[in-house]
C-alpha cells in the first residue's frame, strides 16, 4: 500500500514538472498580445500626419496626457527626460511621443512649446475629438473631463507604453516607474531590435 502511495506521489510530482517559466527580463508589464493592433492616426505639432509606422527603427515611448495636468503629466514627462539622459547615445534611437487627451485646449502651438520644453527631441501629437478617441481606444486609455471651479481637468490613464523598433507595443510601465527601470527596458528593446 505504501509503495502504491509513493508511486502516486511521484507521478503527481512529475506531472507538475514541465518547462520552468522564466521571469520576464523587463521591469514593465509585457502586453504584446493585448495591444497587437494598436496604432494611431494623429498629427504632430507641426501639422504632419503621424502613425506608429513613421517611427520604425526606433523604440517609441508613448504617453497620453494633457498640458494643463497638475501632477501626473509633468511628473511623467520629467521622468522621461531623466530616462533619456540615462540612455546617453542610445537616446538617439528613441522617440518620446506625448498624445494629448485634451485637444480642445492643447493646440499645436501650445504642444510645440510644452512638449519640447522637457526635451527637444520629444514630439507632441494631437487630433480632433474623433481621432483622439480612436487613439485612446486603441491603447485602452480612459479619459474624462471633470469640472472644476476654474474650468475642467481631465482624468486619464497614466501608463507609459514602450513600442519596439518593429512598431509592436511590447510593454506598459505604470505611473511612477523609475527612470532607471525605463532606461533598462528601453536598452533591452534596442538590443532585441538589433539582433
Amino acid at each position: 500500500m505504501w509503495l502504491r502511495n509513493l508511486l502516486l506521489i511521484c507521478m503527481l510530482l512529475l506531472a507538475g514538472c514541465g518547462e520552468p517559466k522564466l521571469p520576464s527580463p523587463f521591469h514593465a508589464a509585457e502586453v504584446t498580445d493585448k495591444y497587437a493592433q494598436a496604432n494611431f492616426s494623429l498629427k504632430d505639432f507641426n501639422g504632419k500626419p503621424r502613425t506608429l509606422a513613421d517611427f520604425r527603427g526606433k523604440v517609441v515611448v508613448l504617453f497620453f496626457g494633457y498640458i494643463h495636468c497638475p501632477d501626473v503629466c509633468p511628473t511623467t514627462m520629467a521622468d522621461l527626460r531623466q530616462t533619456m539622459e540615462m540612455l546617453g547615445k542610445d537616446a538617439e534611437k528613441v522617440q518620446v511621443l506625448f498624445v494629448t487627451v485634451d485637444p480642445e485646449r492643447d493646440t499645436p502651438a501650445l504642444l510645440a512649446k510644452y512638449v519640447p520644453a522637457f526635451d527637444p527631441s520629444f514630439l507632441g501629437l494631437y487630433g480632433d475629438a474623433a481621432a483622439t478617441a480612436q487613439a485612446a481606444d486603441a491603447f485602452k486609455v480612459v479619459y474624462q473631463k471633470q469640472p472644476t471651479k476654474s474650468g475642467y481637468n481631465v482624468d486619464h490613464s497614466a501608463g507609459t507604453y514602450l513600442i519596439d523598433t518593429q512598431g509592436r507595443v511590447r510593454l506598459l510601465a505604470p505611473y511612477g516607474q523609475s527612470a532607471d527601470w525605463l532606461a533598462q527596458d528601453i536598452k533591452l528593446l534596442l538590443a532585441l531590435g538589433a539582433s
